[in-house]
Formats: C-alpha cells, structure tokens, sequence
C-alpha cells in the first residue's frame, strides 16, 4: 500500500500524532547529533549578539538542573518511571480526542515527541544535550534548552489555548 493511501486510511489525530510527534523528534535528535559533532562542549556560536547564542552543555537533571546531584543511577530510574508515567498520561489524554480534534492531537503530538528526545538522551547519553541559549533582560540569562524542550512548550501552549478558546465558547454561548 502507498504511504499516501496508509496515511489517508487513518484518522486526522493519529495522523497528527505520527507526522507531528515524528518530526519533533526528529528534529530534535538530528539536532542534537550536529551539535555534538560541530560544536565542543561550552563553545558559543553567537546567533544574535546579546541576544542568542548556540552553546553545548549537557544537563544530567530535570528542567532548570533540578536533581542534576543525584546519583546517576537514582536520576535514571526516576526519569525512566517519569517518563513511562508522561507517556501514559499523554495516551490516556489521545485516545480521549474526537478522531478529528487535530488542534489538540497538535499540541499532544508536541509533547510526546520532545518528552520522547530528552527521554533518549538520558538512556543514551545520562544527560540531556542543550544548545539554545538566551540572554533576557537585566542581564538575566534562561537555563540552555533544545528543541525537545521547545516542543513540550508550545504543545502545552498549544493545549492551554485551546482549552481556553473552548471555554470562552462555552461561556459566550451560554450567555
């Protein structure tokens, strides 16, 4: 069969699933691979001055180094039961989607294709490879990050107003 056809054959949430969740973790991962093959470890390429930067750090905790101290064997089993319960959570959530909710499926999509790169970092690596950096206002400089991580961000954006959209809708049709 096609890959056309497979495609069209089943339904737009899974779909979104496959194509969306695929290419985030793709990019993410090839992203990940260019930055470790071009760029040695605390190098900065500037993207915009004081602005962006490209940088390779390494991160073997959670969001903002949280429990980088662990012991790595404890990191690993916490992250790996973290993950597995993220992952659930994120089925439990699909399979509750109307076959054509495709806004929803986006933002799931997301989340599930960055959770699964940070996810292959640590049973890869022990570490989750970052390389965007930025410098905000007053000097303050945001935690490095990757695209895994921008994923889950915008598709929890991406929920968020979703769910907010449907809540003024309820409520203005109520009125």
């Amino acid at each position: 069969m096609p890959v056309r056809s497979a495609l069209e054959a089943i339904s737009p949430k899974l779909r979104a699933l496959l194509l969306v969740g695929g290419a985030a973790l793709g990019v993410d991962q090839l992203s990940k691979l260019v930055i470790v093959a071009a760029v040695a470890p605390w190098d900065r390429i500037t993207l915009v001055p004081g602005f962006a930067y490209v940088t390779h750090t390494r991160n073997p905790g959670a969001a903002f180094g949280l429990f980088a101290a662990a012991p790595r064997d404890v990191r690993l089993i916490a992250f790996v039961a973290i993950s597995l319960a993220a992952l659930l959570v994120i089925a439990a959530l699909y399979r509750r989607l109307a076959p054509g909710d495709r806004v929803q499926s986006l933002g799931l999509s997301l989340i599930l294709g960055g959770a699964i790169g940070n996810f292959l970092d640590r049973l890869w690596r022990g570490e989750v490879v970052d390389f965007l950096h930025v410098r905000l206002w007053g000097g303050y400089t945001w935690p490095d990050f990757n695209v895994a991580d921008v994923c889950v961000f915008v598709g929890v954006a991406v929920l968020v107003i979703d769910l907010l959209s449907r809540e003024a809708t309820e409520r203005a049709l109520h009125r």
